[in-house]
């Protein structure tokens, strides 16, 4: 399994020949290295509904006819549009041919920014647990620190574990410290920074005060393997 991070809370995942893309962001990302007119995927997994997030979703999964797994509404609103959907909700696990998604509690908003100012509610926020070839990803989508972190890291075993550190909208890098320490994940990155002046953060400095050895600080473009 290769893992490669592409700003923002754009993480890809590489498994049994099957492309994964969590949150692609990628048209309006000025960290990204991904074109969304050249990116092949397979499936798109989406955290929550805001337009930082939800991205560039519907350009490709109707060109890669890519199945889009979200929560209920964000699924029910993006398959009007004509995209593949599977929908699902806080708590639920679905096992996939690329291996099994369960959605966690996450901390925020969900909505989406269409012309005219009009806002699109979407659902719950989530957090994603991505389990194959006998590891688990988790991608903690945007979301402030909440204990119930502890009951998801007592009962999975999280390889690795990708969390905001942004603050404003999200934890700080303050919060993700603890976040990492409840989750128990072997590795932790850091994600959701720098892409506007707002949450601007030093990796870096988040990943020195994470015990030896957990922290990895991704630059854009680079790839970790399971």
């Amino acid at each position: 399994m290769e893992i490669s991070y592409h700003g923002h809370s754009v993480v890809k995942v590489e498994t049994n020949g099957k492309t994964i893309i969590f949150d692609p962001f990628i048209t309006g990302n000025g960290l990204t290295d991904l074109k969304a007119n050249q990116l092949k995927v397979d499936v798109i997994l989406l955290t929550h509904g805001h337009n930082d997030h939800v991205g560039d979703t519907v350009e490709l999964a109707k060109k890669n006819n890519a199945l889009v797994i979200a929560p209920f509404e964000l699924a029910a609103y993006l398959g009007w549009q004509g995209v593949n959907v599977h929908p699902m909700h806080i708590g639920g696990a679905h096992t996939f041919e690329f291996g099994t998604v369960k959605l966690t509690q996450a901390f925020h908003g969900s909505s989406y920014e269409e012309e005219g100012q009009k806002i699109v509610y979407t659902g719950m926020p989530a957090g994603i647990l991505l389990s194959n070839e006998g590891k688990t990803i988790f991608h903690a989508g945007d979301t402030a620190l909440f204990s119930d972190m502890k009951m998801i890291g007592e009962r999975n075993s999280i390889d690795i574990a990708f969390l905001p550190i942004g603050d404003n909208f999200t934890m700080g890098p303050d919060d993700a410290i603890d976040a990492a320490k409840w989750l128990q994940a072997k590795r932790v990155v850091p994600i959701h920074f720098n892409t506007f002046p707002v949450i601007e953060q030093d990796p870096r400095a988040f990943v020195d005060r994470l015990p030896e050895g957990i922290g990895k600080v991704l630059e854009v473009g680079e790839s970790i393997k399971l």
